[in-house]
């Protein structure tokens, strides 16, 4: 199985293909599915986990303090469906930037999406 990183960039190039729709709904759900086969499959999930802390970073952004999902807070700030996936991209390569700057060189330029 892929690593996340990959099928990220690739969702992000064609997430009609993927995803059904460019939809942050269904990029969320898509990733939920991804986790649960990981897990089916016995393997960990992608080390280091890119997205650990990205559901408080969202919120700490955002000003969120209620529990919705970072793909609900996103989309909140969002014209519609499509604006916050492309918004989503956006806000997990400044995740990545800002929270992964100790990874090893090849690993964050892998998690940079669409770099």
């Amino acid at each position: 199985m892929e690593p996340v990183y990959d099928i990220l960039q690739k969702v992000k190039n064609k997430p009609n293909v993927y995803l059904g729709s460019a939809s942050i709904m269904c990029l969320q759900a898509f990733l939920s599915g991804y986790n649960v086969a990981q897990y089916q499959l016995g393997k960990s999930l992608d080390s280091p986990d890119c997205f650990d802390g990205f559901q408080e970073w969202i919120q700490e952004k955002f000003k969120v303090e209620s529990s919705q999902s970072w793909a609900k807070i996103i989309l909140f700030y969002s014209a519609d469906e499509r604006d916050a996936l492309e918004r989503f991209f956006e806000l997990f390569e400044e995740f990545v930037q800002q929270n992964y700057s100790t990874v090893e060189e090849d690993v964050k330029e892998k998690a940079v999406i669409g770099k």
